[in-house]
């Protein structure tokens, strides 16, 4: 199974049936006048959010889906039958956007959520529909009329409260290995992280989070470098954000200009997603003294400057962790609770994160042109027919483990 985020179909709902133009015609009966009868509706097509997938890779090869057509209707006036609605599988947390106008449809974050996306035909009416006093044989019918096409995006954003971002190498995984059941790959080179990966991190018997681990960022991702930028699409649900920041460096880096780095990027990702409320963290303080560490943490909160909250912790020897996650589920728990006592806060969310989502739709479609353009530009013959800019071909990951 392969990780995709990102998926276009088509979808076509199925047509309405023919309304039918009969009379009756029995033995001993005389002008038994009209009885043809309706057509059948065609089937509409729906998307389901299903909680046992979290991967977009259904769609990635079939991607043309045709609802059930409306029977015809037929003479003794019987009505068509109506065609069956599609249901399409997709993850939790997948958004739906109209291709061709780049509306966004809808958001399927709740399991069992349903989403229509294309409306079916309306059924036909047969000439027992037309007759009256002063028309006794009508031929009249109407045909069925046709059901919805449309092209759609499917973007998967992963479901989680909390999300990290640091420079590659900074921790992130450790991190979430030391404070949940998840096991994404830990390695001692960059770019060990190459999809998200998610872990429930459970506080008590009563309390828990979900924490997501995506790739890192470099300088230069903005413009694609690295592996770009599109992974911080799935940080547009997270209501807290942990920047890591490794306070030892291998290759001797300054890791203030290291943290710098990465709110740059950031900023040019999405102006609304640095407002998020984040959180610093510095990572391995086991490596250094704690009067460097000090150093380290007082050099950060005056030269960025910095004056929200800042945690030094070391997540390979689990020191400090527990406190920030202690932290963390308090705060969450402040917003869900404001969020429960004043349904304004939440509308309030939710248009903030259609913000963010639009900014990152729209740098994402940027950087997509940019890349195709070059390559266009550079005449590089394509070995299939398929965009492979969006493809992903590295071993799913994102998955809820406690």
């Amino acid at each position: 199974m392969k990780f995709v985020d990102e998926a276009t179909i088509f979808v076509q709902a199925g047509h309405g049936g023919g309304g039918c133009l009969a009379f009756r015609r029995e033995k001993f009966i005389s002008k038994g006048g009209p009885n043809g009868g309706d057509g059948g509706d065609g089937g509409s097509v729906y998307l389901v959010a299903d909680e046992s997938l979290n991967t977009l890779v259904d769609y990635r090869f079939t991607r043309s889906f045709q609802a059930q057509n409306g029977e015809s209707g037929k003479g003794s006036n019987c009505t068509g039958q109506s065609g069956d609605d599609l249901l399409l599988a997709v993850p939790v947390g997948t958004s739906v956007i109209d291709d061709e106008t780049g509306v966004v449809i809808g958001d399927l974050t709740t399991p069992g959520e349903r989403l229509k996306v294309a409306q079916g035909g309306w059924h036909g009416l047969g000439n027992t529909r037309f007759k009256s006093s002063v028309n006794r044989t009508p031929r009249q019918t109407t045909p069925g009329s046709p059901g919805e096409g449309k092209y759609l995006r499917l973007e998967l954003k992963v479901l989680a409260d909390v999300g990290m971002l640091g420079l590659p190498n900074a921790g992130k995984s450790t991190f979430i290995r030391a404070v949940s059941a998840a096991e994404p790959k830990v390695a001692d080179y960059p770019f060990t992280t190459l999809v998200p990966s998610l872990g429930v991190v459970r506080t008590n018997r009563l309390r828990s989070f979900v924490i997501a681990d995506i790739p890192g960022l470099i300088e230069g991702a903005s413009e694609g470098a690295g592996l770009g930028i599109r992974f911080l699409k799935h940080l547009t649900r997270c209501r807290v954000l942990l920047h890591l920041v490794d306070m030892c460096p291998v290759d001797e880096s300054d890791p203030v200009e290291n943290a710098r780095a990465i709110i740059r990027e950031l900023g040019l990702f999405s102006e609304t997603l640095t407002q998020r409320t984040r959180w610093l963290v510095l990572n391995k303080s086991d490596l250094l003294l704690e009067e460097d560490a000090d150093e380290i943490r007082e050099r950060m909160i005056r030269e960025l400057p910095w004056s929200g909250p800042i945690y030094v912790v070391s997540a390979a020897q689990k020191l400090g962790t527990e406190a920030l996650t202690r932290d963390l589920q308090n705060e969450l728990d402040q917003i869900w609770e404001a969020e429960k006592l004043d349904p304004d806060l939440a509308e309030k969310e939710r248009i903030t994160q259609d913000r963010m989502q639009a900014e990152a739709r729209q740098h994402i479609l940027a950087l997509r042109e940019k890349y195709l353009a070059a390559r266009k530009g550079e005449s590089v013959a394509a070995e299939d027919d398929d965009d492979d800019f969006d493809d992903d071909d590295y071993d799913v990951e994102v998955e809820y483990v406690r």
